[in-house]
């Protein structure tokens, strides 16, 4: 049976992660263009540490990143190579409002977007455009506070009217917010917190993520306003809990751990806050304030399609266990699967197990929209790269993700691998650690040519594309 023929095959990157040109185009300063690399980094990811202008001796990898701005043609044109029937890309907030609540936007920055989408078209690709990966600009924090405040509904609305209008004729596929859950393990990237001495944090966040999840449903009904064929979907970071083992406390802890990780989604999907949130929320005293009509918005207009970001699977105890690195967030180290060089569990039937558990609750169309080896390539002598570690890591993905189609009934939309071309960590704002296909000739230390180079990855993927995920 495989994959149906109309899947869509293709990779993942996010602006702030590739374009750079930071100050290029009337482009205007974003929270993620302020995560400094080293030790600062997690601090200020966390809302700890504020940071709203670039500070000397601090080096801000997003500032050129792998300068997709300047090299979008040549990228498209390797991306069209491979078959690409999709990319996953984002939409600089601050390119289309510097400022983030201007009336007109920046002409500049549309145009841009318009050049990537043409592009796209001439090598067959669709285009899937996250609206906001972590972008909040530095304005509306220096002045509203990011996502804390409800007039960012509105500021973010004014977007994607401006985006639905421009592009109806180039997108259809929408994505709202990039792992919205990522906003309670980071919530300076994820909405724009910067905390206050002495300000309940969780109640801030939860707010602002009410704030996001009322944006994220009038998204979806301006977007089916403006263009019926539009399908909006929302995004988490996904990854099954495993208990550490079956004592009922693990398992329990797992279950907490499941439901926090749907929490939003079941929002977003559902269109209602369920009652293990809303019980626990009111016991925490951290509830958020809604207004009249926020339920109803929330019911009426629930996405079309759920998308998630797999790595790895997590793994909980109630007691205290040797910890794992992971997506942003720790867990206890599973015994049972391997790790990357970076502390990843690795865990391909946890993708199945993952595709399984989402399907059963929301019974809606999914797309994988990251999945993806974050390595250290080293290039031989002659400058190719043999990344079989890579190619093993993801073919055995794919092999899983398409058992859940075939033997699992689960629908699935395509998988957009996180990233076809090399670009910057969100976590760890390194560029050692890549995940492309093709590598770019940039170093930790800002050095090198950007030269683009196929991995041997690029001409297997290549393969998998051709022949529908029946070669891996």
């Amino acid at each position: 049976m495989g994959f149906p023929e109309n899947f869509l095959w293709g990779g993942a990157m996010a602006a702030n992660q590739c374009e750079g040109g930071i100050f290029e185009g009337g482009r205007g300063l974003a929270n993620v263009d302020l995560c400094p690399s080293g030790s600062r980094r997690q601090e200020i990811l966390r809302g700890h540490g504020k940071i709203l202008q670039m500070e000397p001796g601090c080096h801000y990898p997003s500032a050129e990143a792998i300068d997709f701005y300047h090299h979008f043609r040549e990228d498209i044109r390797l991306l069209g190579e491979m078959g690409f029937r999709v990319f996953r890309l984002s939409i600089a907030w601050t390119r289309i409002f510097p400022k983030g609540d201007e009336e007109k936007p920046n002409e500049e920055g549309l145009r841009f977007y318009d050049e990537i989408f043409e592009e796209c078209k001439k090598y067959g690709i669709q285009p899937l455009v996250t609206i906001s990966h972590f972008d909040c600009p530095v304005y509306l924090i220096e002045k509203y506070g990011g996502w804390r405040d409800r007039r960012m509904i509105d500021f973010y609305l004014r977007l994607c009217r401006v985006l639905f209008t421009r592009y109806q004729d180039k997108v259809t596929l929408w994505l709202t917010f990039n792992e919205i859950n990522m906003i309670l393990h980071a919530p300076f990237m994820g909405a724009g917190l910067c905390f206050r001495e002495g300000e309940n944090e969780e109640l801030v966040k939860y707010q602002a993520a009410h704030h996001e999840l009322v944006a994220s449903a009038l998204a979806t009904k301006l977007a089916h306003e403006i263009n019926p064929k539009n399908q909006v979907g929302c995004m988490f970071a996904a990854g099954s809990v495993y208990p550490f083992s079956c004592r009922p406390e693990d398992v329990w802890e797992a279950l907490l751990k499941e439901q926090e990780n749907y929490f939003f989604v079941d929002v977003q999907s559902r269109g209602y806050y369920p009652a293990y949130a809303k019980i626990r929320l009111q016991k925490r005293g951290i509830f958020p304030q809604m207004q009249t009509g926020d339920e109803e918005i929330l019911k009426k207009y629930p996405v079309d399609f759920i998308s998630f970001s797999y790595y790895n699977s997590r793994c909980v105890s109630a007691g205290t266990q040797e910890m794992a690195e992971g997506n942003l967030f720790q867990s206890a180290k599973n015994p049972f699967v391997n790790y990357s060089d970076w502390g990843w569990p690795i865990d391909p039937l946890g993708l199945r197990i993952t595709l399984n558990q989402v399907y059963d609750r929301y019974q809606k169309p999914m797309f994988i929209v990251e999945n993806g080896l974050g390595a250290e390539d080293i290039p031989e002598a002659d400058g190719k790269i043999f990344d079989d570690y890579r190619i093993e890591y993801l073919r055995e993905h794919i092999q899983e993700m398409k058992k859940a189609v075939e033997e699992d009934g689960v629908e699935l939309m395509g998988y957009t691998s996180w990233a076809p071309i090399d670009l910057i960590s969100a976590g760890t704002g390194e560029m050692k650690k890549r995940y492309g296909f093709i590598y770019v000739d940039k170093q930790e230390d800002g050095s090198g040519t950007r030269k683009r180079t196929r991995k041997k990855s690029f001409y297997w993927y290549q393969k998998v594309i051709e022949t529908n995920g029946e070669e891996l």
